[in-house]
């Protein structure tokens, strides 16, 4: 027999293995035993050096299309094997993605971001613009720029934590009102600002106090600004959050940065003016501070009181909170009770 027939008669007995393999183990050893050094085809071919110059390049050529069928029919066969495999080990391991998953419950901002993120648009739709600082001041801007000057007795209402002699954790956000003040160009219009933030005094805390807090703080200054702008800025503010049908009144009172200043009182929103235990059956409950910006605050940020004026107001977030939505202790908010908090739906 010829080297050309026993090549054939391999090529027939490995295509015959190759078919016959079941698994990825078997075709690797038909692979080895056909294709291998130590292979008959390997073997075979060592006779060539029996042939003559002219059968030589005849039989070598044949055993090379010999070789490569033998290889691509490996190799297609070890593909079905490998993708048989696959499918098997994905139908063991398949999810029923019909069945209900874990529900992943989602979040929403604090009831008290909510107040502040509704203030906030409330007066960017008015034209404010919104002004944040660091919550580590400077006295000179945390009460001197306002006319508390170190020696004043309302200092003492707002005892802090001091950094340092002039370094405080500021007791308000005014500062940013001060500092916008010194720097804000009034010959490209008025000045019309907002400044929400947490604040920090020395207080004891209960239901209705905390030594930490928030406020939204305003401030507006231009020519030709009275009383009625202020009281129509907070029915504005009031009726957003508390209702339409609701009054803004105001009674005199004192603050060092206002003069005249007042403390605003809108209609209570569960008796509607008629008295009840949430309004102390007076009608009313008090919201906020404000007032006409006092001249001296004017001339320490270099405005000139006498072409100038505006007025300034403050509120407190965690207050309209309680309000808006009968919490009777402040501390609530804060102790990251989540049966709590998740009461307080974001609103669309």
């Amino acid at each position: 027999m010829g080297l050309q027939d026993k090549l054939n008669d391999l090529l027939q007995q490995g295509l015959k293995q190759v078919e016959e393999s079941v698994n990825l183990e078997s075709i690797n050893d038909v692979r080895v035993k056909m294709l291998g050094k130590k292979g008959p085809i390997t073997e075979v071919l060592r006779g060539m050096r029996d042939l003559s110059a002219e059968e030589r390049p005849k039989v070598g050529q044949f055993a090379n299309e010999v070789r490569d069928q033998l290889t691509n029919a490996i190799d297609e066969q070890r593909a079905k094997l490998e993708n048989a495999k696959l499918n098997d080990q994905l139908k063991k391991e398949a999810i029923d993605v019909t069945l209900p998953g874990n529900s992943v419950a989602q979040g929403q901002p604090h009831v008290i971001q909510q107040i502040i993120d509704e203030l906030v648009d409330l007066f960017i739709g008015m034209g404010y613009v919104v002004a944040e600082g660091g919550e580590v001041e400077e006295d000179r801007y945390n009460f001197e720029m306002l006319n508390l000057p170190k020696d004043h007795p309302a200092r003492d209402m707002q005892d802090t934590f001091y950094v340092t002699p002039e370094i405080l954790m500021r007791t308000q956000t005014s500062p940013m009102q001060a500092r916008t003040l010194e720097t804000h160009d009034f010959s490209k219009g008025p000045l019309k600002m907002v400044s929400p933030g947490k604040v920090y005094r020395r207080d004891t805390d209960d239901a209705t106090h905390s030594h930490q807090f928030h406020q939204v703080e305003g401030l507006v200054i231009g020519k030709h600004i009275t009383m009625a702008d202020l009281k129509g800025t907070l029915e504005v503010v009031a009726q957003d959050l508390f209702g339409d049908e609701l009054e803004v009144r105001l009674r005199p009172s004192y603050f060092p940065f206002t003069e005249p200043s007042v403390e605003a009182d809108i209609t209570c929103f569960n008796c509607h003016g008629k008295g009840c235990a949430v309004c102390k059956y007076t009608g009313w409950i008090e919201v906020l501070g404000a007032g006409m910006t006092h001249p001296n605050v004017l001339k320490m940020a270099g405005v000139d009181p006498e072409e100038y004026g505006g007025f300034a107001f403050g509120l407190g977030p965690d207050r309209f909170a309680m309000l808006k939505y009968g919490v009777n202790d402040i501390r609530d908010f804060y102790q990251n009770d989540v049966r709590f908090l998740t009461q307080f739906d974001q609103k669309g």
